[in-house]
């Protein structure tokens, strides 16, 4: 069978073999899915070393130890939030209001797994689904198929084993863009999770399907005057390497206020960044940008610094965590100022947080809108206007943003898609949870009776009546004048009565007495 041909058939065998694993899981009780949820993450965690092992060997991106931890994060950490939460039955009562919430699931999740992130995206995404009693469907890319798969396998024995019906995980092996299509428009599909590069996501809101997606990040980090200036720049260098910058969460430029500017440049190179020259910079934008001018070049996506600059032409000290390249535009003329995913971070140098501020802004419009943006400060009044004043969802406060963003080394709900709100094109600014995976239904019992105040008038009790047929003499145009008026009057009349009844009727309305 023809390769397109055959990963359309397995999304719709797929699909409706979860459907029918959906509607059995669907009359479970919270107990039970917490049991399978427990035992999902349980196998995950155990697995962490070996998925790790298993995706840097087939996509060639990222670092190992980094892919430990962020399958740890997507179990471990994941679990110890979601488990608390109520997705079963009456999620909340008002017993003033009178209105009950009943978690109802939505279905089959239809999910975008990513080559960047791929077992540790696997793992969360089935999580949070299972956890809202949806079965899930996941379409892997092409370069990640393997290990996708084996993490969906771990995750759907563990699941069979704590009482979960067969086909409630599931991962295509045979993914293609016509079978990901099959997958997103298939008549079960509920609802779509998707992480990928922007034109994977534009695919996903075109499907027809509620969806929840997240695209390029371009996270800008400043660091303030105020800050703490060793550790601010430690952290934008853990945040910009880890696991090779494939997150699209990462630090993708910094921008130094120029009085610690100084002291900043000094602690990069003690980091073991390299400031690039601008022959050097010249060559990365040659290697890392198409000739179309259009997103990146994939082959430096998730790579080593002293990889990178050497395919560019240049070489770096081996010691090497990050390039740094000068900037001083946002836009094509300055073509590194968009996000690379990788270590090559931008670097710009601005007077007072104002003018970093504007910079901040410039780079998330330019490719970023919504998404998460860093400062480092010890000035609660400039950290409060960053917060209430910058166009990014996610304000991580002296901290890298890379793992910030997603919560594990800040409060935020622990998740591996981050909606970018309206700004970046997404019906939601959240992190991600089961309960944007259930529907809600209510239940509203009256509170305030109502009776139409028009029953109580004559003229409403004769309109009710039949009418019969009169037959009038013709009149004089006197008359019909007289006649006239009187009917304006009485319009006149009946308007001031409508009025003062529909205002007696809100007075009683108001306090309960209808």
């Amino acid at each position: 069978m023809d390769a397109d041909l055959q990963s359309i058939q397995e999304a719709r065998d797929l699909v409706a073999g979860a459907a029918m694993a959906q509607r059995s899981f669907g009359n479970a009780t919270q107990d039970q899915v917490d049991r399978v949820v427990v035992a999902m993450a349980g196998a995950a965690s155990r697995a962490a070393e070996s998925l790790a092992r298993s995706a840097v060997e087939e996509t060639r991106m990222g670092v190992y130890e980094h892919k430990i931890i962020k399958n740890r994060f997507a179990s471990d950490l994941l679990l110890e939030y979601i488990l608390p939460m109520r997705t079963v039955g009456v999620l909340h009562e008002d017993p003033v209001r009178r209105v009950r919430e009943l978690a109802v699931p939505m279905g089959v999740v239809g999910a975008i797994i990513p080559t960047t992130n791929p077992t540790s995206t696997a793992i969360y995404k089935a999580l949070i689904s299972v956890k809202a009693r949806n079965a899930i469907v996941m379409s892997p890319h092409p370069r990640a198929v393997r290990c996708t798969v084996d993490a969906g396998r771990i995750l759907q024995e563990a699941a069979r084993a704590a009482g979960a019906p067969e086909g409630l995980v599931n991962v295509m092996s045979t993914p293609s863009l016509d079978g990901t299509t099959a997958l997103m428009r298939h008549r079960e599909t509920a609802v779509l999770l998707a992480t990928g590069g922007a034109d994977m996501v534009r695919a996903v809101y075109t499907a027809g399907k509620p969806a929840y997606g997240v695209g390029p990040g371009n996270v800008p980090s400043i660091i303030e005057r105020t800050a703490d200036v060793s550790k601010a720049v430690a952290d934008v260098v853990d945040g910009k390497t880890f696991d090779a910058g494939v997150l699209c969460s990462s630090e993708n430029s910094v921008i130094v206020d120029r009085p610690v500017a100084a002291d900043v440049r000094a602690r990069f190179l003690a980091e073991g960044g390299h400031f690039c020259s601008p022959d050097e910079k010249r060559l990365l934008e040659r290697y890392m940008i198409p000739a179309s001018g259009k997103g990146i070049n994939p082959d430096v996506v998730g790579q080593q610094p002293t990889a990178i600059a050497h395919r560019a032409g240049f070489d770096v000290p081996p010691h090497t965590k990050l390039l740094l390249v000068e900037l001083s535009q946002v836009g094509a003329t300055d073509p590194l100022s968009r996000e690379k995913l990788c270590p090559v971070l931008g670097y710009f140098v601005e007077d007072g947080w104002e003018r970093c501020c504007e910079r901040a802004i410039e780079l998330l419009r330019y490719g970023g809108m919504g998404h998460s943006l860093g400062i480092h400060s010890r000035d609660p009044l400039v950290i409060d206007r960053f917060f209430r004043e910058k166009p990014a969802f996610r304000i991580v406060v002296n901290s890298n943003t890379a793992i910030g963003a997603v919560g594990f080394t800040t409060g935020f709900a622990p998740a591996m898609t981050l909606g970018p709100g309206s700004w970046g094109g997404s019906i939601t600014s959240d992190n991600i949870t089961p309960m944007h995976l259930l529907n809600v239904k209510r239940l509203g019992e009256e509170i305030r009776p109502y009776r139409d105040p028009l029953r109580d008038r004559p003229e409403s009790r004769r309109a009710t009546e039949p009418s019969q047929p009169v037959l009038e003499r013709p009149r004089s145009a006197s008359a019909s004048a007289t006649s006239a008026s009187a009917t304006s009057a009485s319009a006149t009349s009946a308007s001031v009565d409508v009025a003062s009844i529909v205002e007696r009727f809100m007075v009683d309305f108001r306090a309960g007495r209808r």
